[in-house]
């Protein structure tokens, strides 16, 4: 470990990176992709998932890597910017919008551009609503079904209800959308994992069997933790994002030989011996019963969704707590640290932490090759 972040710590020093930034291992990227071309069921697309995406250079690469031009987005602005790079790209939206956001965006988009992409509806109400939206444009909106196979966050529940439904003559349905981030939680005294990627296949096949076959285009499962369980079925696509980067909440059984891909780097601005505000005394003891280090350090910036890696044994403290501006971190007695050495942490996330940082520092071949500018947050 301590070569791999020596080596991407010389690539920073090289092109004179010293401030925060988010630094992609291109190599490591291209090693997870092998492996989602390896594992993917016969028969199944992938939809990039483009909140944990959000850099158009990546989305491009893992699409030309992958042969797909399906995407599924979250926010308007990212919508209107992934429509406007992939010209052939195919958008499901992954959580029901607002109409208001709908109408703002339809109106806001360059003639035509929403024919491109689907809407989630997860309600009558909605669908009504949709419906009008539709009607008040003169236009016709493509849309998909939110359904529950097991997650309960919403959507419909019971396949019943999809035959009930009547879709307004605007409104094309094009499909469902069963996402199941449940199922690796699912301890095993209540069957575990396999158990519950089996119910939710066969309740994702319940919905799909309550369609008219027109409305069959899009039937859409899984996400990063899931897709690559899923050996076929009624499912035509599974969406994918984070496991390209695999942060660390991505640590799955399902995701297993695949890499991190992307870490925070930072400066470290001081290396000391720490000290709490107070009389030496207070220190001393607590450095004595080990809750206070007697080594440590602090960071340009901080308190990122992620977890630290390198220095080896780098952690927080709860007793200096957290900082956004200069983050303490205590070490073991064996670091050797100074200022102007690099510290590196893994995301827990690649969702919105990419879009902290500005460009993204691509590392390929032991040096920065180039660098990918990450969408803005709004």
């Amino acid at each position: 470990m301590s070569a791999y972040f020596a080596a991407l710590s010389d690539a920073l020093k090289a092109v004179d990176i010293f401030r925060p930034c988010l630094v992609l291992d291109r190599d490591r990227l291209d090693g997870n992709i092998a492996l989602v071309k390896q594992r993917l069921a016969p028969g199944l697309a992938v939809r990039l998932v483009d909140k944990s995406l959000p850099c158009m250079p990546l989305l491009s690469h893992i699409a030309r890597a992958l042969g797909t031009n399906r995407f599924m987005t979250f926010h308007p602005p990212v919508t209107q910017a992934v429509l406007d790079a992939f010209p052939e790209g195919d958008l499901l939206y992954g959580k029901p919008m607002p109409v208001g956001a709908a109408k703002a965006a339809l109106t806001r988009g360059g003639a035509g551009w929403w024919s491109r992409v689907c809407w989630l509806i997860d309600t009558p109400a909605r669908l009504a609503e949709y419906g009008a939206l539709a009607a008040a444009l003169d236009t016709e909106l493509r849309v998909a079904f939110e359904v529950d196979v097991g997650l309960h966050r919403g959507g419909f529940h019971d396949p019943a209800e999809i035959k009930t439904l009547t879709i307004p003559a605007r409104l094309r349905c094009e499909g469902i959308m069963a996402y199941e981030a449940h199922v690796p939680e699912i301890p095993g005294l209540f069957g575990g994992a396999a158990k519950a990627l089996k119910q939710a296949s066969a309740k994702a096949a319940d919905f799909v069997a309550a369609l008219d076959p027109d409305q069959r285009r899009i039937l859409n499962i899984g996400g990063s933790k899931t897709a690559l369980l899923h050996g076929g079925g009624v499912a035509n696509e599974v969406s994918i994002g984070s496991a390209f980067m695999l942060p660390s909440d991505f640590d799955t059984p399902g995701l297993g030989g695949f890499q991190p891909a992307a870490f925070i780097a930072t400066p470290i601005l001081k290396a000391l011996d720490p000290a709490l505000p107070g009389p030496p005394v207070v220190s001393r003891t607590l450095q004595a019963l080990g809750l206070f280090p007697r080594k440590g350090c602090y960071l340009y910036g901080g308190k990122w969704m992620a977890e630290p890696v390198f220095p080896e044994g780098m952690s927080p403290n709860g007793l200096i707590g957290l900082s956004s501006n200069q983050q303490f971190m205590a070490l073991p007695a064996s670091a050797e640290v100074k200022p102007g050495d690099y510290a590196f942490l893994r995301p827990t996330q690649s969702e919105a932490v990419l879009q902290h940082f500005g460009a993204i520092a691509v590392f390929a071949g032991g040096r920065i090759v180039e660098f990918w500018p990450a969408l803005p947050m709004g």
